[in-house]
């Protein structure tokens, strides 16, 4: 029992610091992997500018391992302060961790034999460390509660509308002629659906004037249409905002969006 306590309180430590921020430890961590995250994304995106990787390649190359180095020693650090370190390497904060190290890792190792698109490929999956920011939005949760509890709602408004513009472009392939564009009902639902969003990309249009007065319908119909998911996700969101979460993550699985007088974690029941 002695030998298992210093154990428990190194990981328990680490914990703290890593995963919460209610404490000074944690606030100061999370504050300096925010800045973390921040330049690094931003370097990444600097170095896709070719002037400025002509003349500061090196520098964003070294500036890249660095960051790199940091956060393989944060992702590692989490493995270790967690006591079921596999069920957060696939969790979804876990992958994300994952995925904004693992570009470099494998540059390194195939620096000959991948081609130009893959690499470019690679530099791009970068950015995904931006998803990391996601953990210190407490509002965050919400938003993800609520567009969670509206998804059949907004599955079936999706599947109306669907229908809608596929009715729409057929009656506009039947009124305008192939030289307008319009040369397949595809062709004809993919304008619906441009017109109906409010896009308006131009490059086809109706010529006829039945069809102009079809499209004028289609645009004032297209206000409506983007209206109604806001409102949808707007009324879950003033029912969601009254529950309590904070950033108290389980020593257990890692997980979080615990509700504030909770004890024991949602997901594997281990004691907070």
């Amino acid at each position: 029992m002695a030998s298992s306590a210093p154990d428990q309180d190194w990981r328990v430590r680490l914990h703290t610091v890593i995963f919460e921020a209610d404490t000074p430890a944690g606030k100061r961590f999370d504050v300096a992997l925010l800045w973390a995250i921040l330049l690094s994304v931003g370097a990444v995106l600097v170095e896709s500018v070719a002037s400025v990787r002509a003349a500061y390649g090196e520098e964003l190359r070294a500036l890249e391992f660095l960051f790199t180095g940091l956060f393989t020693v944060e992702y590692v650090l989490r493995l270790l302060a967690v006591k079921r370190p596999l069920k957060y390497a696939f969790s979804f904060y876990g992958l994300v961790d994952l995925l904004s190290i693992l570009p470099t890792f494998v540059e390194v190792l195939l620096p000959g034999a991948a081609s130009l698109r893959v690499v470019r490929m690679l530099r791009l999956l970068r950015v995904f460390r931006v998803l990391k920011l996601v953990g210190f939005l407490r509002e965050a949760q919400i938003l993800k509660d609520a567009l969670w509890a509206s998804r059949r709602k907004i599955v079936v408004f999706l599947s109306a509308v669907l229908v809608l513009v596929t009715l729409l472009g057929t009656i506009v392939y039947i009124v305008e002629d192939a030289e307008a564009g319009f040369t397949s009902i595809p062709m004809s639902i993919y304008w619906a659906i441009v017109t109906v969003t409010t896009v308006g990309y131009g490059d086809i249009a109706p010529q006829t004037v039945l069809g102009q007065m079809l499209a004028s319908l289609m645009m004032i119909l297209g206000y409506a249409i983007i209206a109604v998911p806001t409102g949808i996700v707007g009324a879950e969101l003033a029912r969601t905002d009254a529950v309590d979460t904070n950033t108290q993550a389980c020593p257990d699985c890692g997980a979080e969006g615990h509700d504030d007088d909770a004890t024991f974690c949602k997901h594997c029941g281990h004691s907070l």
